[in-house]
């Protein structure tokens, strides 16, 4: 069977669409696929390291807002009425803490103690801000967005820690407090940006080096803006080695069946 396309309505593709296109092969980056719809950041981790990410994600809300778990053995949860191991577009599986294998189905890496955590994604603010006639590069250009490991450390937990990542957008000088406003409205993807212009001040050396995503460019009249990013938990995954973990290729989200305007405060 040949590998399915993305097609050029990608926007309007219901949930159930989308994680169908993905299961028969699709391996594209999600943002803007199924505008309207929330999108999460998917770890999963052993049984017995379940409670040291809970208090890890609630001792760091911000990169790490957690939007359903399911239970160990449970593939799927009510936000996600897919099969976890094969409706995202690509995986990465974690073996004490190095990067063993990057797959597009996890099924053969899927273990009956893992415990799954959705975290939210800023992709889900980006249908206001695009409503709002502000920019998203990443969007316009096709390409997945630009994330950094900053020298910003987590707050640990347990046996769990390590830095903080951060999500990139350029954004309009004159549209920045249009964008902050936007997005502190969504708390559970994030929420408002953790840092407005120099990257330095994050500890980030190169804009044109993500560690994860593709570069995207910064033109005159614009100002870099940060986002924490819900690559965090896999951050903490590399620099923490517990024996097995799985997450979403970065920038490849599980799409969920929970609307944008579910997770918008007043």
């Amino acid at each position: 069977m040949p590998t399915p396309t993305l097609p050029d309505d990608a926007a309007s593709l219901a949930p159930a669409q989308a994680r169908a296109l993905f299961r028969g092969g699709l391996r594209v980056p999600t943002a803007g696929i199924s505008s309207g719809y929330a999108q999460a950041n998917l770890i999963a981790l052993p049984r017995d390291w379940a409670f040291d990410f809970l208090l890890f994600a609630q001792r760091n809300p911000k990169a790490c807002p957690v939007l359903d778990v399911a239970e160990n053995g449970r593939t799927g949860s009510p936000l996600f009425d897919g099969d976890l191991r094969t409706d995202l577009p690509a995986y990465r599986v974690y073996e004490h803490g190095r990067l063993a294998a990057e797959t597009a189905d996890a099924t053969a890496h899927w273990r009956p103690d893992l415990v799954s955590f959705l975290i939210g994604c800023s992709f889900t603010f980006e249908a206001p801000l695009l409503e709002a006639g502000i920019p998203v590069r990443h969007i316009e250009t096709g390409t997945n967005v630009a994330m950094y490991r900053t020298a910003r450390p987590c707050r640990p937990a347990g046996r769990l820690s390590g830095p903080l990542v951060v999500s990139m957008r350029p954004i309009p000088a004159d549209r920045v407090a249009d964008a902050v406003r936007i997005t502190s409205r969504y708390p559970a993807v994030h929420g408002a940006p953790l840092h407005v212009g120099d990257p330095a001040g994050l500890g980030i050396a190169d804009l044109s080096r993500p560690d994860y995503g593709d570069p995207v460019e910064v033109r005159p009249g614009e100002v870099p803006v940060f986002w924490a990013c819900g690559v965090t938990p896999q951050a903490a995954v590399a620099a923490s080695a517990p024996e097995f973990a799985i997450g979403h290729a970065p920038g490849h989200m599980a799409v969920t069946d929970a609307r944008d305007a579910d997770y918008q405060v007043p």
